[in-house]
C-alpha cells in the first residue's frame, strides 16, 4: 500500500434517523455543508450517505487537523445545526487518522 504522505483526519458521523425524517436531515446536512463548513479552516472533504432502509445518514468529513475538528465543533453555527440535528437524529461520532484515500477516475 502507498504511503499517505499529507495525513489527515477523518471524522465519522453515523446518524441514526426515523425514515420518515431522512430526508430532512440529509437536507438539514447539505444546508450546513454549504453554508458553514465549506468556509471552516481546515476542511478538505465532506461524503454524504444516506442508507438505503432510510434509518442512517453517515458523514465521513476529512480535515487537516483533529483541532480543526473541534474548532468547527466549538462554531456556534455549528453548535445551532447540532441542535437541529438532535431533534429528529441520534448520533455516533469515530475520529481517526486517514492512512489512505484514493478514488477512481469515472468518465462521463
Amino acid at each position: 500500500m502507498p504511503a499517505v504522505t499529507n495525513k489527515t483526519t477523518t471524522l465519522i458521523n453515523i446518524l441514526k434517523v426515523d425514515p420518515s425524517s431522512q430526508d430532512k436531515l440529509v437536507d438539514m446536512i447539505n444546508d450546513s455543508i454549504d453554508s458553514v463548513i465549506h468556509q471552516l479552516p481546515g476542511w478538505v472533504s465532506t461524503n454524504l450517505v444516506a442508507s438505503t432502509d432510510g434509518t442512517a445518514v453517515i458523514i465521513i468529513s476529512r480535515w487537516r487537523s483533529a483541532d480543526h475538528i473541534q474548532a468547527m465543533r466549538l462554531d456556534p453555527r455549528m453548535v445551532a445545526y447540532f441542535e437541529e440535528i438532535r431533534a429528529i437524529a441520534s448520533f455516533e461520532s469515530i475520529l481517526g487518522t486517514s492512512v489512505r484515500a484514493e478514488e477512481a477516475r469515472i468518465e462521463a
